[in-house]
C-alpha cells in the first residue's frame, strides 16, 4: 500500500513539532515536508523530486500566509491538496478558502481522530467537508436559493440530469468507482462527467463541486 505523502506548514514550532510526531507515528503516512511559512514551503517544493499528496497549512503566518499559499498551490502544484488547520473558524473565511480550492478546513482544536479521517478522506476522494464547513457554506450562500446556476464568472450554466445525479453522489463522498458501480457506468465515463462538471462550474476540484451543490441548494444539509 502506497503511503500518503504529507507536508506541514505552520509558524508555531511547538504545534508543528507535535503534528509532525503524530504524522510520523501513523502507519500509511509519510511526512516529507515541514515549513514555517508559505514561502519556505514553495521553495522546498521547487527543489523536491517527490511532491506531497496533501499539505496541512495554517492560515495566519508571517510572510506568505495560508491564503496566498493556497492560491499559489492551485496554480503551480494543482495535484497537491491543501487542508487548512487554523484557529480562525468564521463562516465567511471557511467558505472563502473552500471556494478558492482548499480540500478541507479543520479547527486547530479538532481531535486526532478527525484529523486522520480528514487526511485519509482527502487522499481517497479529493475533499473532506465536515459539519462546520457545510454549515458555513450553507449560511453564507442563502441568497442563492432558487437562483439559476452560475459558474465562477457569473455565467449561467445548465447541468444534465446525469450530471446532477453524479454531483449528488460526489457530495456523499462516493468515489468514482463507487459511482460507476451504482449507476452501471464505467469509471472512465464517471470521470468524464466529473471533468465536465468542473469545466461548467469553473471549480478547481471536488471540494469546489460540493461547495457549488450546497451553494445552490442542489445538495441540502441538515444539522
Amino acid at each position: 500500500m502506497t503511503s500518503i505523502r504529507i507536508g506541514l506548514v505552520d509558524d508555531q514550532v511547538l504545534f508543528r513539532q507535535g503534528l509532525s510526531a503524530l504524522i510520523r507515528s501513523e502507519p500509511g503516512f509519510l511526512l516529507i515536508l515541514e515549513a514555517g511559512d508559505g514561502s519556505d514551503c514553495l521553495q522546498q517544493l521547487a527543489n523536491t523530486k517527490e511532491l506531497p499528496d496533501i499539505i496541512l497549512a495554517d492560515m495566519e503566518m508571517p510572510g506568505m500566509d495560508g491564503i496566498e499559499l493556497n492560491e499559489r498551490l492551485q496554480k503551480e502544484y494543482p495535484s497537491v491538496k491543501i487542508i487548512v488547520v487554523s484557529v480562525h473558524t468564521t463562516e465567511r473565511l471557511i467558505a472563502r478558502m473552500i471556494e478558492q480550492g482548499a480540500s478541507g478546513y479543520l479547527a486547530k482544536n479538532c481531535d486526532k481522530a478527525e484529523l486522520l479521517i480528514a487526511i485519509k478522506t482527502v487522499a481517497s476522494t479529493g475533499f473532506y467537508i465536515n459539519a462546520r464547513v457545510l454549515k458555513a457554506i450553507q449560511n453564507t450562500s442563502a441568497i442563492h436559493h432558487n437562483q439559476s446556476l452560475k459558474n465562477m464568472n457569473g455565467i449561467p450554466v445548465e447541468l444534465s440530469p446525469r450530471e446532477k445525479e453524479i454531483l449528488l453522489l460526489i457530495c456523499k463522498e462516493y468515489t468514482a468507482g463507487e459511482i460507476a458501480s451504482q449507476l452501471f457506468l464505467s469509471a472512465r465515463t464517471v470521470e468524464g462527467h466529473r471533468n465536465n462538471l468542473l469545466q461548467k462550474t469553473g471549480r478547481r476540484n471536488t471540494a469546489g463541486l460540493v461547495l457549488f451543490a450546497v451553494k445552490y441548494h442542489l445538495h441540502e444539509v441538515t444539522f
